[in-house]
């Protein structure tokens, strides 16, 4: 078994984001075109704690690079008051030979840049020419600060930035750990959501929020990225083109399309999914008039992916530690067998 810890990963991801932005759009082709396995991530939740949960996410991709495995990732957004992460993981990868364990990865620097990678992706895809000269990010938190890493290497153009939080001294944090993440970037914070919405044509969403709380009303007829998936009213997603990861995992567990489905009983407010978008095989065309929502419910197969690109750059630079019995050596223990009738 190979163990790598949250400063292997580092290591292996920074400065990647342009790889990891192309190694994000092979996924998606990957299960567009029926090579990938992705059940339904499932959710524990607890009674009396309702905000926070643990995701298992498990998946196989196929393509040059193979692999299966399972995410196990928990939110706990009281974490944030104690100075904590909202969010930590495990990444398991199973060797497709045997499937036996083969590696554990800590898992929130992959889910971080996946999630990422995934939203400058988008972007790059959807937004209208000339590129963005600014993004809006509405969330002041770990995975929007990702967003931006990704964005200023996917989109040259951008030299602002809008901030907007419910909490203005995370916001100025945050504002100050852009400028330093993007020296030169101007850098505003907006005093309330409508005014970060009409900031710019392209807007990334990363909250904790358990309800939809946010109309574009005074958006742009831009390009949103819809990364916490339970901001948007349905009204403002069934007036928008939808752009989705994967439609029948998306419209689950109460994310604003779930809620514009159960409105108007059909999914047809789903233009197109990203994998069909990159392939360019479903006709999709943006309209200049109306906003674009991307809505990526989080594939495991993407997590697997790069945490497969990770394990195999590991044993490469001879990064992590091996534990060699962790797992019964062959020939070891007999198989039980079952009791005859």
């Amino acid at each position: 078994m190979l163990i790598l810890g949250h400063d292997d990963v580092r290591q292996i991801l920074a400065g990647r984001e342009l790889a990891l932005i192309d190694l994000v759009g092979e996924a998606y082709k990957l299960h567009d075109e029926g090579a990938t396995s992705v059940p339904h991530s499932t959710f524990l939740r607890f009674p009396e704690q309702p905000r926070n949960r643990i995701i298992g996410l498990p998946a196989y991709v196929g393509g040059k690079a193979p692999a299966a495995g399972m995410k196990w990732i928990a939110s706990w957004p009281g974490n944030i008051a104690t100075g904590l992460a909202r969010a930590s993981a495990a990444i398991v990868i199973n060797d497709l030979d045997t499937g036996r364990p083969s590696a554990l990865l800590e898992g929130s620097l992959i889910s971080a840049a996946r999630t990422a990678a995934s939203a400058a992706l988008a972007a790059r895809l959807l937004v209208r020419e000339p590129g963005p000269s600014g993004v809006t990010l509405i969330g002041c938190g770990l995975i929007n600060l990702a967003v931006l890493r990704f964005l200023v290497a996917a989109l040259p153009t951008l030299t602002e930035v809008t901030l907007f939080d419910t909490d203005c001294a995370r916001a100025a944090s945050f504002a100050r750990r852009c400028a330093e993440l993007a020296p030169g970037m101007h850098v505003t914070l907006a005093a309330d959501a409508g005014r970060a919405l009409a900031a710019h044509d392209l807007v990334s969403i990363a909250t904790t929020a358990a309800e939809p709380h946010l109309e574009l009303g005074p958006a742009r007829a831009g390009t949103v990225l819809h990364v916490s998936l339970r901001d948007l009213v349905p009204a403002t997603i069934l007036a928008s083109q939808n752009v989705v990861d994967d439609a029948d995992h998306v419209c689950r567990e109460r994310t604003s399309l779930h809620l514009a489905e159960e409105q108007v009983g059909h999914r047809d407010f789903i233009d197109a999914p990203i994998g069909q978008i990159l392939r360019g095989t479903g006709g999709f065309r943006r309209d200049p008039d109306r906003t674009v929502v991307f809505s990526p419910f989080g594939l495991g197969a993407l997590d697997i992916a790069l945490a497969e690109f990770v394990r195999a750059a590991a044993v490469e630079r001879g990064l992590g530690i091996r534990v060699d019995d962790f797992l019964p050596a062959p020939g070891g223990e007999p198989e039980p067998t079952q009791a005859k009738p």
